[in-house]
């Protein structure tokens, strides 16, 4: 109720504006927005079957859910799941994560391969095209996980069928034009919102990513996930999503609940501590140097590039071509 009341009154605001004050319209998207992401993170945590006892009473919310936050419950329940059970493994990559190489696996790419991963981790991709692509359509037929798991297909269509019932609807009632002014901006601040939070929570420096024989579950939650320091009104608003090493420590524990975890165990106020200001640096971590064990970004491997002799760098293009046999 504190999350679904205050965000409809922003939005019957937004459509009592559009045809005379759109300059407003845009606006009141902010805050619109803004409990659009809480919501999806009370979706998140049905997801993970903490926010009721009941495991029905979750999948009905996170069903409910999806068709305002775009995202197919089921599927994203599936992907999210398997994202917990292998975050921090480098042998596991590719569902529900930020695609990421490391220092020995860029390098052995092909230039063009090496470009197109340059595109995909610069930030206009990143917190721009990217989360349009992801929860406009790419949700829409996620193939990722429908390959290997085509019970979630169902999911996938019923939250499809019952967008356009809405989309339908609603355009019927206030118009197709006004409803497409009206709900793509809320979309576009809340997808790119719902990406960063999940990007700084695993793409910082002094992360945590090992090698299957190496990797530790409870050692990736603790140093492979942020403790996202946010202040009091955005971590209210972001669900707590932020104590982001408590949530992988412990998933089926609701939202609700993180913050006396933390103040419980004052020891994970300094794990993985990252400030609002730290994680504007995050962006430019874009690989995963296995030999200091940090992150670091493309201008630092160009320069170690350079300091190195080529017999080294050709021992790395080796030892990536030998980790994918």
């Amino acid at each position: 109720m504190n999350t679904v009341i205050p965000m409809a009154v922003f939005w019957a605001a937004m459509v009592a504006s559009v045809k005379d004050a759109y300059w407003l319209t845009l606006l009141l998207s902010v805050p619109t927005a803004a409990f659009l992401v809480r919501l999806f993170m009370i979706q998140h945590d049905c997801g993970h079957r903490s926010y009721f006892r009941s495991s029905r009473l979750n999948d009905l919310l996170g069903h409910v859910i999806g068709v305002l936050t775009l995202t197919p419950h089921g599927y994203w329940r599936r992907a999210h799941n398997i994202h917990h059970a292998t975050s921090g493994n480098l042998e596991k990559r590719g569902i529900g994560d930020i695609h990421m190489l490391t220092v020995a696996e860029y390098v052995a790419l092909p230039r063009w391969r090496r470009l197109a991963y340059r595109v995909y981790r610069h930030p206009i991709t990143l917190l721009g095209v990217g989360p349009l692509y992801i929860f406009v359509f790419k949700y829409r037929l996620p193939l990722d996980l429908l390959r290997r798991r085509r019970v979630a297909l169902a999911s996938v269509m019923l939250t499809n069928v019952a967008i356009v019932g809405l989309v339908i609807g609603l355009g019927v009632w206030i118009g197709f034009a006004e409803t497409l002014m009206v709900q793509m901006p809320i979309i576009f601040l809340a997808s790119c919102a719902g990406v960063w939070l999940f990007y700084v929570q695993h793409q910082f420096e002094h992360g945590y990513w090992r090698k299957e024989g190496d990797w530790d579950f409870k050692r990736a939650a603790l140093h492979g996930s942020s403790y996202y320091h946010l202040p009091r009104v955005l971590s209210w608003i972001t669900a707590h999503i932020g104590l982001h090493h408590i949530h992988h420590l412990s998933s089926r524990i609701p939202n609700y609940r993180l913050q006396e975890c933390l103040e419980a165990l004052p020891e994970l106020k300094q794990v993985s501590r990252l400030t609002m200001a730290e994680s504007v640096k995050c962006l430019r971590f874009t690989l995963w140097d296995e030999t200091s064990e940090k992150m670091i970004g493309f201008r630092d491997l160009k320069k170690r590039l350079l300091a190195e002799p080529p017999q080294t760098v050709t021992d790395r293009v080796g030892l990536a071509s030998r980790s994918k046999t």
